[in-house]
């Protein structure tokens, strides 16, 4: 069974999205493009960091994620928020996150 990072791209590519790995890295940073525009990044296989509104990310609840280690010092108004998935309910989640930055762009 593929991991759940490769169920997530192939439900985000359902949508349009498209997956941008980056040759020569090996630590698992790869983009996501919808029409040509990127708008997210894994840092991992279990997290992707997302630019939304500020009021998209203040009425789904998201919060900055506490001992961040990729963006340690990102402020309450950034627009970006990451988002970590660890089982196949949190997919659900973050395709509709996703879902809403691309209606955003």
């Amino acid at each position: 069974m593929a991991n759940l990072r490769e169920q997530l791209i192939k439900r985000l590519e359902r949508l349009g999205v498209e997956h941008r790995a980056f040759p020569g890295r090996d630590d698992g940073f790869a983009s996501l493009c919808y029409a040509g525009k990127a708008f997210a990044h894994f840092h991992n296989d279990r997290e992707l960091d997302i630019r939304l509104t500020k009021g998209v990310i203040e009425r789904e609840g998201l919060v900055h994620p506490a001992g961040s280690i990729v963006h340690p010092t990102r402020t309450r108004k950034s627009h970006w928020i990451e988002v970590h998935f660890t089982t196949h309910k949190d997919l659900e989640r973050v395709a509709r996150l996703v879902q809403l930055a691309i209606d955003q762009l």
